[in-house]
């Protein structure tokens, strides 16, 4: 995944070396984020069991992350 996500980054002009595989998860589920509000989601897509790893991965404070999760009807 490495090899193809440097492939395409380096194919549109972009340097290769300030993307990974790691930061374009990290941007792709804070965007979700921003855009839904919908901690679960970010939550499941990540994987994560405890709310607490997905606040911090987010860098989201506690009480807004609460206060959405709460939100949102499962």
């Amino acid at each position: 995944m490495a090899r193809i996500e440097r492939d395409w980054v380096t194919s549109i002009g972009l340097e290769a070396s300030a993307y990974g595989t790691h930061s374009m998860r990290r941007t792709t589920v804070t965007q979700i984020y921003k855009k839904t509000g919908n901690f679960r989601a970010v939550q499941l897509l990540l994987g994560h069991t405890k709310m607490d790893s997905t606040v911090g991965y987010l860098g989201v404070e506690l009480d807004d992350a609460l206060a959405t999760a709460e939100a949102i009807e499962i």
